[in-house]
């Protein structure tokens, strides 16, 4: 039986995401960084971190609603987007008010940090990194990997919205395969 002829399709495997795996990383450097430089007792660590786990936990449970709602999948896709916009603005507001410059646009550490965002999806690499850089490099680093998983993101929402144009969604699904229950194709001669 192909796809085509299942109501209930498989679900995509989240971890072989591109988007999935940059939010993991962030996750996990922002879990460092809340642990490290942050001060007990102040809001902002439980927001970050509930930020980055937002960013990532919402792409799982939008592959695991794939199978039955392109809407929801969509919606928690773009949950997870929103949660790492939020984050970015966290790791902004760090460095603003402790008078830390942000990584300019093509500057050397800006393109080294893109380029290593671009050949590395492990959280073990960046966390080796990350216990000998001083705060404000890994709040550049994580806001770096933030724009290259708001970047996944968007293209995932883009393919999403092709999907659903072009295949349609649970409902139509099940009215179509209703259908063909009831009137089979005829075998050819």
């Amino acid at each position: 039986m192909s796809d085509d002829d299942k109501l209930i399709r498989h679900s995509g495997n989240y971890r072989k995401l591109l988007s999935y795996q940059k939010a993991d990383v962030i996750y996990e450097m922002t879990y460092y960084f809340c642990q490290h430089y942050l001060q007990r007792g102040d809001r902002t660590i439980d927001q970050m971190v509930q930020a980055a786990r937002s960013g990532k936990q919402n792409i799982i449970e939008g592959c695991a609603a794939s199978a039955t709602s392109s809407k929801t999948e969509i919606k928690l896709v773009n949950v997870a987007k929103a949660s790492l916009q939020e984050l970015l603005e966290d790791y902004q507001d760090y460095l603003r008010t402790r008078g830390h410059q942000q990584w300019q646009e093509e500057s050397i550490q800006w393109n080294a940090m893109r380029q290593l965002g671009r050949t590395h999806n492990d959280a073990a690499f960046f966390l080796n990194l990350c216990e000998t850089r001083p705060p404000e490099t890994i709040a550049n680093m994580v806001i770096i990997l933030i724009h290259q998983a708001d970047y996944l993101l968007f293209r995932q929402l883009e393919r999403l919205e092709k999907d659903f144009l072009e295949n349609g969604g649970f409902s139509e699904r099940m009215a179509a395969l209703r259908k063909k229950s009831r009137n089979p194709t005829p075998p050819k001669p």
